[in-house]
């Protein structure tokens, strides 16, 4: 019998969930898996084979590895440690592990301090010591003055594995809210500092997914934001009362719209202590967003519309009782208006009109208005008045990405951040009445950067949408195909990749490696139209532009398909399960973090129900139809060669559940037709926030180097 093309794919994706379409068996069930640089492997672990059969709208999809969701079951522990044995032994072959440990070690271990907030004269920031594991918190009286520790990191677990964060500061300097989490989890527990005592108030919010945490005007109770999947509430805690007095201000339901778990809900008092804004965003990314106010200097006021209803993209900035809103309704760029609690759209001044180059962020320190757009992905600061009066245009030293002036309308002084990928971040202060800039922080690196380059690239996807890619490496590196190249991208959820500094990327160009980020569809680098480029059933596009991306390089001979890494995590997971079962031609190595990979059922897990704003669900007979195309765990291929592929996950992720990678490792190990190796690297204290260790920090980085490094060698 002959098959049309469309009839072999449909094969194909059932012959994926069944396996049982191709009697042959697999390279890594029939003996020794063969790693790079003389790796040998036994065949992987064997996960039992337990067929649960779906029928979306009349058509039947066999899931064998549904047992593995379950994650508590001794079945799925017992096999999540054979899975991490199994990794060990590879692991323990890699023979560059100590040198990458050794050289991650220097690059990561340095001081470094986080953006200071100023109050009362006294910067706060979190600073980490280079012999440190974790940051802490410090307070600065005084621009000159003695960096004091308020709250040791290093006191709060034997493995350093807890993080703190600051999350308000009361105006005087204080008090000071700051939240604890445990590993990489989301969740956090906040406490109350009387910042001149040392002391902690009994006060405490108890472990949960806090969205924000806003001081009252009186210091004494603050409201907080706290997500459940019923929905989001906006309660206020009085300090000296139990939490279950506190007192609930807004959630549930809003001009009889019910607010569910998509509607993600944040409360913040401005910072003259006028008004509490709301500011609800419905679904991730927010298709939309209203913000409500209320006037607190009229006691019982009502909460009334700064923006509702309105189909847009919107946040705002109180000044006085001035708002600027930043918005891209009728404007997919962006622009800056000005309006007043309870205007219409129509009625919305333009303060900073859309142009050419989308604005990315904005803010209002020391009565000027700064707004900072994407020149093709690089940063361009303008200065306006409040008005919309060009002031001045900041310049930043070649290609990279400048934070916006951080600070308070009201303050002098501001803050940013400026970095690229081959320079690491520094933090200036800036002086809004002089234009004067000061440094703030700059790291001590073990890394020339006067030896690197950067450069910018267009190159043209499938469908002829013209595409910018960054690649750096050692300047004078050759384009002869003898180099190893390591690729990330990520497409999705309307964020920009920017050119930022990371230590594994420095790694691998310090080893004579070049490093490529293409600025996929998805994202925001060129507005909202960008992003839309590659929603609901055009996610495609972000695959065909990374995979356009990959064949430029390879083109144009900075590397070959055998040297060829590439690397993503989350939503990037994903573009790499779709790398992996669509163009596994392309690449040597995958590294697989965090993924979503079974777009049948993300949305039954975790945070998934947020995301259908952006996939979609295939709970709908439209988005099933898609979703099935594409979905990498419904698109792995009996007898395919598959590439070198390392899965990582947490039992932290408490935001992608790690099922995905679970139910792809066995799927894949019982699949591929090639001898590499498939591992599943599963964390017991990594999650999808930042908050580990350094040292577990560096281990782990140290094992997807290890990983992508070793099978990118060339025999």
């Amino acid at each position: 019998m002959r098959l049309s093309a469309g009839r072999m794919a449909a094969v194909g994706v059932f012959c994926a969930s069944l396996l049982v379409c191709l009697p042959l068996a697999t390279a890594q069930q029939r003996g020794v898996v063969h790693g790079r640089d003389g790796i040998t492997l036994p065949p992987p672990p064997v996960a039992a084979v337990k067929p649960v059969t779906d029928d979306y709208f009349g058509t039947k999809v066999v899931d064998n590895y549904r047992w593995l969701e379950n994650a508590n079951s001794p079945e799925t522990k017992a096999w999540i440690a054979k899975e991490n044995a199994y990794t060990e032994k590879y692991l323990s072959q890699v023979k560059i592990t100590p040198q990458i440990q050794r050289q991650l070690t220097a690059l990561e271990r340095v001081d470094r301090y986080t953006t200071p907030t100023l109050r009362g004269g006294k910067y706060f920031f979190q600073k980490r010591l280079a012999d440190e594991n974790q940051a802490s918190i410090y307070v600065r009286d005084g621009w000159t003055g003695k960096d004091v520790k308020l709250v040791d990191a290093a006191k709060l677990s034997k493995d350093q594995d807890t993080s703190v964060h600051i999350w308000d500061l009361s105006d005087d300097g204080s008090l000071m809210v700051y939240a604890v989490r445990q590993g990489g989890a989301d969740e956090a527990v906040l406490h109350f500092l009387r910042v001149s005592e040392r002391r902690d108030l009994p006060d405490v919010l108890p472990s949960a997914r806090y969205f924000g945490v806003s001081l009252g005007p009186d210091g004494k109770g603050v409201y907080y934001s706290k997500f459940t999947h019923q929905g989001t509430i906006i309660w206020f805690h009085r300090f000296g009362t139990p939490v279950s007095a506190d007192k609930k201000i807004f959630g549930g339901e809003y001009k009889g719209q019910k607010l569910g778990e998509m509607a993600l809900v944040n409360a913040y008092i401005t910072d003259n202590h006028r008004y509490l804004v709301i500011h609800i965003g419905h679904g991730v990314p927010a298709t939309e967003d209203d913000i409500l106010v209320r006037d607190l200097r009229k006691p019982g006021s009502a909460l009334v519309p700064l923006v509702y209803g309105v189909k847009a993209h919107t946040s705002a900035i109180n000044v006085g009782d001035r708002f600027f809103l930043m918005t891209d309704y009728e404007a997919p760029n962006t622009r800056i208006v000005e309006t007043t609690p309870g205007e219409q759209p129509s009625a919305w001044k333009t303060v900073v009109p859309e142009g050419k180059d989308v604005i990315d962020s904005d803010s209002v320190v020391g009565g000027k208005l700064f707004v900072s757009r994407l020149k093709d992905v690089k940063t361009q600061t303008t200065i306006y008045s409040l008005d919309g009066k060009k002031i001045g245009e900041p310049t930043y030293p070649g290609i990279g990405t400048a934070s916006i002036v951080e600070g308070r309308s009201m303050d002098r002084m501001g803050f940013y951040t400026y970095q690229s990928f081959i320079t690491p971040p520094s933090i200036y202060r800036y002086d809004t009445q002089t234009g004067k800039t000061d440094t703030f922080f700059k790291p001590k690196v073990p890394f020339d950067s006067s030896q690197y380059e950067v450069h910018q690239v267009f190159y043209h996807s499938k469908d002829g949408t013209r595409v910018p890619m960054f690649i750096a490496g050692k300047k004078g590196l050759k384009q002869d195909g003898k180099a190893r190249l390591l690729m990330t991208g990520y497409g999705g959820f309307d964020l920009p990749m920017l050119p930022e500094w990371d230590p594994e990327y420095a790694w691998w160009m310090e080893q004579g490696g070049f490093f490529a980020l293409p600025n996929l569809r998805g994202g925001d680098e060129y507005g909202e139209a960008w992003h839309k480029a590659a929603m609901f059933g055009k996610k495609q596009n972000v695959f065909d532009d990374f995979f356009a991306a990959a064949e430029y390089l390879i083109r144009n001979h900075y590397t070959t398909p055998e040297r060829f890494a590439i690397r993503g995590r989350s939503n990037g997971g994903l573009l790499m399960g779709a790398a992996m079962t669509q163009r596994p031609d392309l690449f040597g190595a995958i590294w697989c973090g965090y993924p979503l990979l079974d777009m049948l059922r993300y949305q039954y897990f975790e945070f998934g129900r947020l995301w259908t704003t952006e996939y979609g669900s295939s709970q709908n007979a439209k988005d099933f139809a898609y979703l099935l195309k594409y979905s990498p765990y419904q698109n792995v291929h009996k007898g395919t060669k598959y590439p070198a592929i390392m899965f990582f996950t947490g039992s932290n992720d408490t935001r992608v559940d790690p099922m995905n990678a679970r139910k792809m490792t066995a799927l894949m190990q019982a699949s591929t037709g090639s001898d590499r190796p498939i591992l599943l690297h599963y964390s017991l204290k990594g999650g999808h926030s930042s908050g580990v260790s350094l040292k577990q920090l560096v281990e782990d980085q140290a094992t997807e180097l290890g990983f992508l490094w070793t099978e990118t060698t060339v025999p």
